[in-house]
């Protein structure tokens, strides 16, 4: 790496493996919660796209303004709770299952119970 005197930096990279949910990696508080928000919002975003819907046609589905739909799709998810983008998701003609069911005893002492969101 150039340092301005004309001299190179050796550095050393250090490689570190992420967790798979990046915001438990930076230590944020209630990383599965965040994660199944931002997966419900990517799913959201990609119905959008899909049916051509503008932010104000989908405000109209989701019963918001078209600035809150805005900043919902660009990950702004503050005082959003899980139920209420289910809601938003239910308006978009999505069906939401949830399973419950124990960690296995295999994976029960390598990892906490999670939440997991699919599409």
């Amino acid at each position: 790496m150039p340092t301005g005197k004309g001299k190179t930096r050796n550095t050393e990279t250090k490689l570190v493996f992420g967790s798979g949910n990046v915001f438990a990696d930076l230590q944020l508080p209630n990383p599965e919660l965040a994660l199944a928000k931002a997966e419900i919002v990517l799913r959201i975003q990609q119905i959008l796209e899909e049916r051509r819907l503008t932010q104000s046609q989908a405000a109209k589905l989701l019963g918001l303004d078209q600035p809150k739909v805005s900043a919902l799709v660009r990950g702004r998810v503050e005082g959003y709770s899980l139920d209420r983008m289910f809601r938003f998701l239910n308006a978009l003609g999505q069906d939401v299952e949830i399973t419950v069911r124990p960690v296995s005893a295999n994976k029960s002492k390598s990892r906490s119970a999670r939440i997991h969101v699919t599409t």
